[in-house]
């Protein structure tokens, strides 16, 4: 029998995602096989302290108690023998995690992890750099302004003068930095504006504004490294007036069709689009990009990526996959071996340096 790959898996974190990151650790942890994984469990909590714990599965109460200890420096010897694992699994959503943080860190310490690079990462969090680069490659986005809190508080009259200016209603008002739907809001009228802002601002001292889409929501996972493959498209019908964090995680009353009734020409499409995005920001391992497909017009808008996608019971990630033809034990086998290739690759490359 081969001796097990041990996996130190990463969750929790100092963002407003902490218990999605926590859910998600939970699905993942539960089908990792065990005939070829010995898990350590890594929490971090909301003040950034490190503690390795039995599992993500231990109640929420019990992963707050006990000492912590400040991951760095590296040379630590309890430190390191602790956290030692042969490939890392970041499930870390938001801010210092999804962002190209926790990825500089274990590109320092020249370990291999699962998931997109350091550059990637960074880009696929800022919802405002992303959509820069994908207009400035031609690729299709919603029309948007980028906001600064400076700018905010010098003229806020006149900042919703150019608002008006440039967007109609109804328009979408979110913090550049921020996942899961937290601090985004629906702009219907115009007196909604300003309390939408200062919100998102609560979040970020960057936020986008963008015309809202009338139409569907679709979704497409994206795996591999040099030559990515993407899955077939869902759809999220949300049962709110949009897919927000109540919607996503607390109710439950989202539906969502899998695969999406799309014809075969939009699925193409789709897919084509969710890879070049993936391309654009040079990512790795996984992704997944939303898009909106606008009612009428029948346009596709690539709306966000997401380099660390939710992986809870009901993420779209891993149930586009299955949908697919890869089950979810076989799909974390995938990102592994994907995470070790892209670290032997990059040991090769310094060595012919």
């Amino acid at each position: 029998m081969k001796p097990l790959l041990t996996v130190a898996l990463i969750f929790g974190g100092r963002s407003a995602e902490h218990e999605i990151s926590l859910i998600s650790a939970r699905s993942i942890y539960i089908n990792l096989n065990p005939r070829k994984y010995r898990v350590i469990s890594v929490y971090i909590d909301r003040d950034g302290r490190w503690k390795r714990v039995p599992s993500p599965e231990i109640p929420a109460a019990r992963l707050k108690t006990g000492r912590g200890f400040s991951f760095l420096p590296w040379e630590s010897r309890s430190i390191k023998s602790a956290l030692r694992a042969d490939v890392y699994f970041p499930v870390l959503h938001g801010p210092y995690g999804e962002d190209g943080t926790i990825q500089g860190l274990l590109e320092m310490a020249d370990v291999p992890y699962v998931g997109a690079g350091v550059l990637a990462s960074a880009i696929g969090m800022d919802k405002a750099v992303f959509k820069n680069l994908l207009s400035q490659l031609g690729l299709p986005v919603v029309p948007y302004l980028v906001v600064y809190e400076s700018e905010w508080k010098e003229g806020p009259n006149q900042l919703l003068g150019k608002i008006r200016g440039k967007l109609s209603l109804p328009l979408f008002v979110k913090p550049a930095n921020l996942g899961s739907s937290v601090g985004i809001s629906k702009v219907k009228k115009l007196k909604e504006l300003d309390p939408a802002i200062r919100m998102a601002f609560r979040y970020d001292r960057k936020i986008l504004v963008e015309k809202a889409i009338v139409g569907r929501e679709i979704e497409c996972s994206v795996l591999g490294n040099e030559q990515p493959q993407a899955s077939l498209p869902g759809e999220v019908i949300p049962h709110r007036e949009f897919y927000d964090y109540a919607d996503k995680y607390l109710e439950g009353k989202t539906r969502f069709q899998i695969p999406a009734e799309l014809p075969e020409p939009t699925v193409r499409e789709i897919q084509k689009l969710a890879v070049a995005a993936f391309r654009a920001i040079d990512a790795c391992g996984m992704a997944r990009v939303d898009f909106f497909l606008e009612k009428g017009t029948e346009k596709i808008y690539i709306n966000e990526i997401n380099t660390i996608p939710g992986f809870t019971e009901i993420s779209m990630y891993p149930k586009l996959w299955e949908v697919s033809g890869l089950s979810f034990s076989r799909l974390l086998d995938r990102l592994i071996q994907l995470a070790l290739e892209r670290h032997r690759r990059k040991k090769r490359c310094l060595e012919i340096t």
